[in-house]
């Protein structure tokens, strides 16, 4: 039987069914990390970027494509978590930027909306590597538009088909294309976390399954500068609801905080192309809904009883929450800010004597969202914001949460680590402009030579290095340069390699599971070898990772 069109509602069960897939595989898309190292992540962030869309979509059950589109495109920006959720939310967010104001799809508008989501996803990331998810897209929308222009095809199965095998050949040719995944025997994670939604996608539309409900647990995790160790929770109903405004969005955002600050905390409120997302913890629910009625109808409503619902672990975490987000007149004015990305809590410690107003926790084992990014931007009192990702892996998310934030003008610093975050953080000058300390800070932290010390997770042989699973390997974030049974002969080994005539300056930050008198025997060793180089020690507290290493 042909299928000429299709509507939201299968758009819906397919968007689903892939979520739903892709959670389903998200461990086995984690253990095709390239390096050996116990933080593959890929698999979590793809699901977690995905499955902030899926709830979002869950609640429409008989959506219009307009409405489908901006669940969609709104759930995944602010959920996409790593470079590869980033790339997801970008591949969504074209194509049902394409899709929006159609009822039904044919073959044309379907292909067009695979072509866009590709160029939307290439323009999103300031060097694209083929090899990787993006040239899977891109082999879909190239088959796209080569079926198009021959016009022969109006089955959206037949076609949906055809697209999607060309997509799934290409995956496998990754490992000839980025040599890194051949010497790993692995093909690209983000490309299979694409591909294993597609084919949960497919499925639904061929009609295998019909089951396309999902679990969607929210996940966050901030810790302000400032926070005391306890406190009680003093608004008990956290409160979340989407506008869809008949008036200018950015002046309904700008009304509504003022109003709900006054009935509740925790607020966010952040407008996305027409529509205003709103969360804020409250008393009186009712309170914030009416107001918000004033300026259009809501949808996407969802209140929690956060005293009564959540378990001792929860209310713990929410109370954590709740201190850290003080509304902005209770928090001083000041022209600058900053937000950073830390790993543990030595590390904090250390961000916060160098002056962060804001510490998101994360880092390698766990990728903070837009979303919390936006988060942490509402909740500094400043005109300019700078934020260090301190990860490879977060700066897309950190670069998508500047693009939509329009109160504050927010500055990334590409800081790929956490001894490249310290050091930007160290070179900023109070009395420089925004635009010299920009410079200034990106400049200096390229300056250093950052490694970092864990174990291997599997057996492999990598930059013509034999690994067993369970050694200690230290590498950079392009290498691995050294391989050991004992975790401070890897340390020594690395920082050796990494080291020249002109370096003068070691800094090790130990990890959770190393003792610091472990971390004065490395320092020992370093200076044994090396009497004209100052070393230095500091706690890092942070977890997997025994040693974050920087030489400058």
């Amino acid at each position: 039987m042909s299928v000429n069109e299709i509507d939201a509602k299968m758009i819906r069960k397919m968007f689903l069914a892939g979520a739903k897939a892709l959670e389903e595989k998200k461990e086995y898309i984690n253990e095709l990390n390239v390096f050996p190292v116990p933080d593959g992540d890929t698999g979590t962030n793809m699901t977690m970027t995905i499955m902030s869309a899926a709830k979002e979509v869950s609640v429409l059950k008989n959506p219009n494509m307009e409405e489908l589109a901006k669940a969609i495109s709104s759930g995944s920006l602010r959920g996409a978590r790593g470079n590869s959720g980033v790339i997801l939310s970008q591949i969504f967010r074209g194509f049902v930027k394409s899709v929006k104001g159609n009822t039904e799809l044919d073959v044309t508008v379907l292909g067009n909306a695979v072509c866009h989501a590709s160029e939307t996803a290439y323009k999103a990331v300031m060097k694209p590597k083929e090899g990787t998810i993006l040239t899977v897209a891109n082999a879909g929308a190239e088959k796209a538009r080569e079926l198009l222009t021959e016009g022969e095809i109006e089955d959206i199965i037949v076609f949906c088909d055809t697209v999607v095998d060309t997509m799934e050949e290409t995956l496998l040719q990754t490992p000839e294309i980025l040599p890194v995944l051949k010497e790993a025997g692995v093909v690209d994670s983000g490309g299979e976390g694409l591909m294993t939604f597609l084919r949960g996608a497919m499925d639904a539309l061929h009609g295998r399954i019909t089951n396309v409900s999902i679990d969607t647990p929210g996940t966050k995790a901030f810790v302000k500068a400032d926070i005391a160790e306890e406190a009680d929770i003093k608004f008990g109903y956290c409160t979340e609801f989407i506008i869809m405004p008949e008036r200018n969005g950015h002046m309904v955002e700008t009304q509504l905080k003022e109003y709900l600050q006054k009935i509740g905390d925790s607020i966010v409120v952040v407008t996305d192309d027409d529509i205003v997302k709103v969360h804020v913890h409250t008393n009186d629910p009712g309170l914030a809904i009416q107001k918000a009625l004033t300026y259009g109808a809501l949808t996407s409503m969802k209140i929690d009883n956060m005293r009564e619902e959540h378990n001792e672990k929860v209310i713990k975490s929410t109370q954590k929450e709740t201190e850290q987000k003080v509304e902005e007149e209770e928090v001083p004015h000041k022209g600058v800010g900053f937000i950073a990305v830390s790993a543990g809590d030595g590390l904090t410690e250390i961000f916060r004597d160098l002056g962060v107003d804001y510490l998101i926790e994360g880092g390698q084992t766990m990728n903070p969202s837009t979303e919390d990014m936006l988060e942490a931007i509402a909740q500094v009192n400043a005109d300019t914001i700078f934020i260090l990702p301190n990860n490879g892996n977060i700066i897309l998310a950190a670069n998508q949460a500047k693009e939509l934030t329009k109160e504050k003008e927010i500055i990334v610093i590409p800081s790929k680590d956490i001894p490249q975050g310290i050091t930007a953080m160290i070179n900023y000058m109070s009395g420089k402009s925004k635009e010299e300390n920009r410079k200034n800070m990106e400049s200096e932290m390229l300056k250093i030579k950052s490694g970092q010390v864990t174990y291997a997770v599997r057996d492999t042989v990598m930059d013509g290095k034999e690994i067993k699973q369970g050694n200690f390997i230290g590498l950079t974030d392009k290498t691995i340069l050294s391989v050991h049974e004992n975790v401070q002969i890897a340390a020594q080994e690395m920082i050796e390699a990494m080291l020249e005539d002109t370096s003068e300056l070691v800094s090790i930050y130990f990890g959770a599971e190393i003792t610091e008198a472990e971390a004065e025997g490395l320092a020992d060793a370093i200076i044994k070898e090396h009497e004209d180089i100052d070393v230095e020690i500091q706690y890092g507290g942070q977890p997997i990772y025994s040693y974050f290493i920087s030489v400058e």
